[in-house]
């Protein structure tokens, strides 16, 4: 058992405690309060938290882990040149090496910034399954397929593969998801037998959607419609779907994501990187559409910070709409916590209160920029740097603490990490 005491708590966006205790036994969440009963005063490890707030673990709905090892690499392009002239040649020569210590790189990024969950889509899936398995990160994880890869069927096959050999692995951390890239790179005939395979697996659906007004464009000159309207037509959207991106949906396309059900994750800082546009978060979010938070990949934006996000989406709506109500503070912790949980479609994630998921994370507030501590949600959102995390707990496991890593070696993902992307992009080694 461990008990956090003396802790300012943030159990949900509109609630706080402002001195009390967690107790967690195993992976799962006991008790929330500011009373302490007796039966919960034996414990194997007490964490004095006194300074400290405790909130629950910030959720990257959209990212690809790997892609930290391109940081910097291919910077500021639009969307389309970015993918065709560096990304893409860049990932045909990944290696499976190369994959799982970028996921690890990623993953020690995430950790030490207060993220304890992400869905991910790349290349190589079991890589960077085998990469959170190894961390002790929650992930929903899917195989990216390109529907226009001359071997489609055969990243089909494997991703099917990928989804029976580790759905529930990892004591239950890992959860997999079918990954089509995105429209404008999945014909309609592979995205109906993608269709088919997440209704034959019972999983979701995780693709990139109407990011840019040119894949808009395209798809309506190609196809007769806008990307989110064939989604619906094929049926992609029957199915439970987390849809990254979606900045430019047109007419009546928010009121379509809503009556599906489908889950938005929205990506403020990738978004702006790369000229995409803004999102219609606050038309989105009337409609009663779940939106969560995303870093995207580290190519694009170029960290894995959801404290960053988190400020960047409350900031943009207001300047976009030239409203400073929109996006409140307690609605950006919402899209990273709750939204988040929805995303992952994990009911029991993205709050702390009793019978939850212990993936719990405690801040520093002893910090110039956190003090005088007159709004803690305002704080966290505004002012609090991915730095301030003190302590990361995932699955009940102390991961970080005191800022230290626990069970990683930091040393060791960042060194192998550089030699790998040294390779990749073919930099002569130091080493």
């Amino acid at each position: 058992m461990i008990r956090i005491d003396n802790a300012v708590i943030i159990p949900s966006p509109d609630q706080y405690i402002d001195r009390g205790h967690i107790v967690i036994e195993k992976n799962t969440i006991l008790h929330v309060g500011d009373d302490l009963p007796e039966h919960y005063r034996q414990a194997d490890t007490i964490i004095d938290a006194s300074g400290l707030l405790a909130i629950p673990g910030l959720i990257n709905a959209h990212t690809h882990l790997a892609m930290s090892l391109l940081r910097g690499y291919a910077d500021d392009m639009p969307l389309l040149p970015w993918l065709h002239e560096k990304i893409w040649p860049a990932e045909a020569r990944l290696e499976e090496e190369d994959i799982y210590w970028g996921s690890m790189l990623g993953i020690l990024e995430m950790i030490r910034g207060g993220t304890t969950s992400c869905a991910d889509m790349y290349w190589q899936a079991p890589a960077t399954a085998q990469a959170v398995e190894k961390s002790g990160l929650r992930a929903s994880i899917c195989d990216v397929i390109i529907g226009l890869h001359p071997e489609a069927d055969r990243l089909l096959a494997e991703s099917i593969d990928f989804c029976r050999e580790w759905q529930g692995k990892a004591d239950g951390r890992i959860t997999t998801m079918l990954g089509p890239h995105a429209p404008y790179s999945c014909p309609p005939s592979i995205l109906e037998k993608i269709v088919e395979a997440s209704l034959e697996l019972d999983v979701g659906l995780h693709i990139h959607l109407s990011e840019t007004v040119a894949e808009v464009q395209e798809s309506i000159e190609q196809y007769g419609k806008t990307p989110i309207a064939m989604m619906a037509g094929l049926g992609v959207l029957e199915r439970p779907t987390l849809a990254a991106h979606c900045v430019h949906p047109v007419e009546d396309e928010i009121d379509i994501l809503a009556r599906f059900g489908a889950v938005v994750a929205h990506n403020p800082g990738s978004n702006m990187k790369l000229g995409s546009g803004i999102a219609p978060v606050p038309a989105m979010l009337k409609a009663g559409i779940k939106t969560s938070l995303g870093t995207d990949g580290a190519a694009s934006n170029n960290n894995l910070d959801m404290f960053e996000e988190m400020r960047l989406a409350a900031l943009l709506h207001k300047a976009a709409e030239e409203d400073p109500t929109v996006i409140p503070a307690g609605q950006a912790l919402s899209m990273a916590t709750e939204a988040g949980a929805a995303a992952l479609r994990i009911k029991n994630l993205g709050s702390l209160e009793p019978g939850n998921l212990a993936d719990i994370v405690l801040i520093n507030l002893n910090k110039p920029h956190l003090t005088p501590h007159n709004n803690y949600i305002s704080d966290l959102v505004y002012s609090a740097e991915a730095a301030d995390v003190d302590t990361v707990i995932i699955d009940g496991k102390i991961l970080l603490q005191k800022g230290l890593f626990t069970e990683l070696d930091e040393e060791e993902i960042m060194a192998k990490a550089t030699k790998r992307a040294k390779r990749l992009l073919r930099v002569p080694s130091e080493a």
